[in-house]
């Protein structure tokens, strides 16, 4: 567990809002490409464009850290690369699982199964510690299930267990896997730069088979993003979704304990919620698809107002003790 100094504490509070800002505009972004790319490769199944994407994004961000640290590369240490493979792995399953889900069960829903991690990971340290969560941590993920239900609209008279939503509580599984494996105090000491980079570079490489299995044509791969719209938006999860958005949380995230890390990243749901008032109206007319923007509505403000909550409550929690 980490024992950040306050000021350290509350610069990494931040730090992540702001990854969490980067990943909400993923939602968006990623359902408008989504759209294009289907209408323009119909034949092609939900596991190609999700395994591609993905490729995409981590095989070039993967390019610009190795431009960022090629000088200090050579220096990178076995406790590096397994922390890099760890995260990436971990990765690598659950957004595939997760996009391919979101094809196969609704927005909504995809966006309330996925917080099942701020669940997930009390229950993991609860198993490991031989304790039961504190009161405050129940009553935090209690408020951010609550706030996610009330943002996504989730209506649990229609909940329905099938492919999409089994993929979706796997994939926030794996990503526990991934939060926690990022906490572990061996790798304290390692460059971040460097565990990103092979963290980058795994994802790419696990990704890219799947992409090319079901692919049609070897030019598939070239036909996804040749449309300037379908190659914009791959640039903006590139640099905001997938560069910046990883690099905040490896180098932030274990400054928090792993409980207070889980919640923050529940606040992603409301920032999709806010950029979906006002891009995809843009991305439509961009890329000539019908993608309307929300519009604000009371779910909207208290379902924030309870993630919120239960975000300032988790963080008054005293840090643990030795």
């Amino acid at each position: 567990m980490p024992h950040s100094q306050p000021g350290t504490h509350w610069k990494a509070l931040r730090m992540l809002l702001l990854a969490n800002l980067c990943w909400g505009l993923s939602f968006p972004t990623m359902k408008a490409l989504g759209a294009a790319q289907q209408a323009g490769m119909p034949d092609h199944s939900s596991w190609f464009f999700a395994a591609l994407c993905i490729t995409y994004r981590f095989g070039i961000a993967a390019g610009v850290m190795l431009f960022l640290c090629g000088r200090t590369i050579r220096a990178l240490t076995r406790s590096e690369i397994s922390q890099g493979l760890g995260l990436g792995l971990f990765a690598a399953g659950g957004l595939v699982f997760q996009m391919d889900g979101l094809a196969h069960t609704a927005a909504s829903t995809s966006a309330f199964l996925t917080q099942c991690y701020c669940v997930f990971i009390p229950a993991w340290i609860a198993f490991q510690e031989k304790r039961l969560p504190s009161k405050l941590t129940f009553l935090s993920c209690s408020l951010v299930f609550a706030g996610v239900a009330v943002l996504s609209g989730l209506n649990l008279a229609n909940l329905s267990f099938g492919r999409g939503e089994l993929e979706t509580i796997l994939a926030s599984a794996i990503f526990t896997g991934q939060i926690l494996w990022l906490q572990r105090p061996s790798f304290s000491n390692n460059n971040v730069f460097h565990f990103t980079f092979v963290m980058f570079l795994t994802i790419a490489a696990v990704c890219a088979p799947v992409a090319l299995l079901t692919s049609h044509r070897i030019d598939d791969v070239i036909r996804a993003y040749a449309s300037p719209a379908s190659a914009m938006m791959l640039a903006i999860l590139i640099v905001f979704c997938t560069f910046s958005s990883y690099l905040l949380m490896n180098r932030w995230q274990p400054q928090l304990t792993a409980v207070q890390a889980g919640l923050i990243y529940c606040v992603e749901p409301l920032f999709a919620s806010v950029f979906a008032l006002v891009l995809p109206g843009w991305f439509s007319a961009l890329a000539n698809i019908d993608y309307p923007n929300e519009t604000i509505t009371s779910s909207l403000l208290l379902g924030g107002g309870l993630i919120t909550a239960a975000n300032v409550l988790i963080q008054l929690e005293p840090p643990p003790t030795t």
